[in-house]
């Protein structure tokens, strides 16, 4: 499972020019989840990302997780995470869960984030092509994978 995080100032998902997720500081969190991924996979980095100091304190250093900032998160699905780019030029996506495994753990993945202390969760619709809209802040960007 690979997590792609970024510090937002504000974010929102639209599908079909309709906004289903919107948020404002806090985190935009891109979701890549590969075949051998499991529930353990997600309360590792679910618990990482909740607790993750990267939120700057009184002194400017990044001190802070989402829960101390009060922030919120918006979570999108994103199998290219997963893309493999050693072999030519058209990546391959094979390492990426077949969709309903994936779309399994990316909706238990929301819901345990939900359980985290977190003011408001929103997410995209799985599957679908999304327009995502940030404003980056700072800019902070952290890759994880478990």
């Amino acid at each position: 499972m690979r997590i792609t995080i970024q510090r937002v100032k504000k974010a929102s998902v639209k599908v079909d020019e309709k906004i289903v997720g919107e948020i404002e500081k806090g985190f935009l969190v891109f979701l890549g989840v590969t075949h051998s991924d499991t529930e353990e996979n997600i309360d590792y980095l679910v618990k990482k990302l909740c607790n993750l100091r990267v939120f700057e304190d009184e002194n400017e250093k990044m001190n802070l997780s989402i829960k101390d900032i009060d922030g919120e998160l918006l979570i999108v699905s994103q199998f290219t995470l997963y893309a493999d780019t050693k072999h030519g030029n058209r990546p391959s996506f094979t390492e990426s869960a077949k969709p309903d495994y994936a779309n399994k753990l990316y909706e238990l993945f929301i819901e345990k984030c939900k359980k985290c202390e977190i003011k408001k969760v929103e997410h995209g619709i799985f599957g679908a092509n999304m327009e995502v809209s940030l404003i980056n802040d700072g800019p902070v960007t952290i890759n994880m994978e478990n």
